[in-house]
């Protein structure tokens, strides 16, 4: 029930459901991957199964696609939708230009494809993932484990010649072994504390053999919905140059909170 969520999930429920409303009858919608977007999941199969909305549901992951499905969200790949009216995602970290950091899930290749296939992308986020500068939170790059660690040095050797305030590196481990994305490939996580310029950072990774993708979204994002625990949201509009506030109620639901 809402009354026991903490007050980070509390926000995040909010922004979730703030951000669904977005959400038009008929849309072909692309379905975030972490666990903010796991509340938006929830939000818009209730509306599915309570209200009548008819939307088709684009995955970023194969956990947001089992999720997306036991909540009643018709699903279907990228490539049989083709292109999306609208995707809902989370952020690790976003700036005032509404540049992201994201793939702390390790969905951000499906999830840049999917949002860059879109009309517009739509970020949910709890207040603390607004920074003045991106950096504080790892970036994610992902690689193809072939000749990882020649790919790990050259990122390395890279990123020391540009605006950022740190170099270490590592690679993202689930338990004993090298954590696996989706697509078989590894993650590197930069731990760069600081990153002055975001849109050269992501050219000039993406030139280094073994990369894949990398996890900073710019550019992408046309709106940020921000949550906050007492129930307040915040809307920013990077292309209206607008902000909204709003106060979405707590509802007990025992359908949308059961498996919480």
């Amino acid at each position: 029930m809402t009354g026991e969520l903490s007050p980070i999930d509390k926000a995040k429920f909010v922004a979730a459901k703030r951000a669904v409303e977005f959400v038009e009858d008929g849309m072909r919608v692309g379905l975030g991957t972490g666990s903010t977007a796991a509340w938006m999941v929830r939000c818009l199969g209730e509306l599915v199964r309570e209200h009548g909305l008819r939307v088709t549901g684009i995955p970023t992951s194969t956990r947001t696609a089992e999720l997306a499905r036991n909540v009643g969200i018709k699903v279907v790949s990228l490539d049989e939708a083709k292109w999306l009216d609208l995707t809902i995602d989370g952020a690790d970290e976003f700036d005032g230009d509404l540049n992201l950091i994201k793939g702390g899930g390790g969905a951000l290749l499906q999830e840049k494809i999917v949002a860059t296939a879109s009309d517009q992308m739509v970020v949910i986020a709890d207040a603390a993932k607004g920074v003045d500068t991106l950096g504080s939170f790892p970036l994610p790059v992902e690689v193809i484990p072939f000749g990882w660690q020649t790919s790990k040095a050259l990122i390395e050797e890279m990123v020391a010649s540009l605006d950022v305030m740190g170099s270490q590196t590592a690679l993202r481990m689930n338990g004993e072994t090298p954590y696996i994305t989706d697509e078989g490939n590894y993650i590197i996580d930069l731990h760069l504390k600081r990153i002055g310029n975001a849109r050269q950072l992501a050219m000039v990774l993406n030139q280094v053999p073994g990369v894949v993708e990398n996890g900073l979204f710019v550019d992408i994002c046309d709106r940020v919905v921000i949550g906050y625990g007492d129930g307040r949201v915040e809307t920013r509009d990077i292309n209206n140059g607008t902000v909204e506030e709003s106060l979405i109620e707590f509802v007990e639901s025992d359908n949308l909170f059961r498996d919480i």
